[in-house]
């Protein structure tokens, strides 16, 4: 199964190996067998000694700035797209926990591979490392709360989407969000630890919203199970170069199982997923960062700099460097 395939980079199907699992992952390296060295005459031959392979060791990708970085943040939702659309749309997620209060429009959003609609007056939470896109129309608005790594309010521990249809939890929420920026703009004494006793007060909002709700609430089915399960796994190792069949392996299913449960729940495919979190990872590394294209793309799992350049090519029509330029 190939991580990123395509008429746009069948051309070069013939540069890699048809045995790899993905596109992203080099092939293991022959053994290499070195000849004996010189023996005395009259000596018992020894046999051809092998020399162990030795491979690059798998380096983490380095993260780039984030909103949720640098304590707590609010953010108009259509500020977060600034830069290109690719920002809220591709599968991503932040360090810390993160709420999107939409107010105004409608659209799509998927959050650990399920794909619901959205609408004005609900409330999008995530925990930590909670991969997520959402679609982002010109009437959408909103605000979109950034706790910051390592908060310490008490907040649910998975994530919930909240259609608030009653007048009085909405007004609740706006006047809590209100008093976070007043705070958060304020010079008086005491307003950092104003702002954070607001924010218990919206950990206690979302408390009551979900225990309201919580009888509406469906349980899971094993095709939603399957595919947290799966973008769990992919937001922790998107950047090893592992391709759909080591995920459905790890995971006890088959690779068209896996695809088709994907394309259930969020009508994008297991391949679809792995290209839009890494290609997410590239362009914010290439946007924020200046680290050079050749260490990008290994960090992402990618086997050589020309590869990544061609997949990247192929996916956002520009070179990594003319991406970078147009920052």
């Amino acid at each position: 199964m190939k991580i990123f395939s395509g008429p746009a980079l069948s051309q070069y199907a013939t540069q890699r190996p048809r045995t790899s699992v993905a596109d992203v992952h080099a092939p293991s390296p022959a053994k290499v067998v070195e000849p004996p060295p010189p023996q005395a005459a009259g000596a018992e031959p020894r046999p051809p000694r092998e020399r162990k392979p030795v491979t690059a060791p798998f380096r983490a990708p380095v993260v780039p700035a984030t909103p949720d970085e640098g304590g707590v943040r609010l953010v108009p939702i259509p500020r977060l797209a600034q830069g290109g659309r690719w920002r809220v749309e591709a599968m991503r997620s932040y360090s810390g926990p993160v709420l999107y209060w939409f107010t105004r429009g409608q659209g799509r959003i998927t959050v650990a591979g399920v794909t619901r609609g959205y609408g004005a007056h609900n409330a999008v939470f995530l925990p930590p490392g909670t991969m997520h896109g959402f679609e982002l129309g010109p009437q959408v608005f909103g605000t979109a709360v950034f706790f910051g790594r390592g908060s310490d309010v008490t907040l649910p521990d998975e994530p919930l989407h909240l259609r608030v249809r009653d007048a009085a939890p909405q007004g609740e929420l706006s006047a809590v969000l209100d008093a976070i920026q007043r705070e958060l703009d304020s010079d008086r004494p005491g307003a950092d630890r104003a702002a954070r006793h607001h924010l218990g007060l919206l950990g206690v909002w979302l408390e009551r919203q979900r225990a309201a709700t919580q009888d509406d609430a469906k349980r899971p089915d094993a095709a939603r199970r399957l595919v947290t399960r799966y973008t769990e796994m992919l937001e922790r190792e998107f950047a090893s170069g592992k391709g759909v069949a080591d995920y459905a392996a790890a995971l006890g299913v088959t690779p068209t199982h896996l695809s088709r449960v994907c394309n259930q729940t969020c009508g994008r495919s297991a391949l679809k997923l792995v290209q839009d979190r890494v290609l997410f990872e590239a362009r914010r590394m290439l946007m924020e960062t200046d680290l050079p294209v050749n260490r990008i793309a290994a960090d992402l799992g990618f086997t050589s700099p020309a590869y990544f350049t061609r997949a990247f090519q192929a996916h956002t029509g520009k070179t990594p460097t003319a991406f970078r330029k147009a920052r």
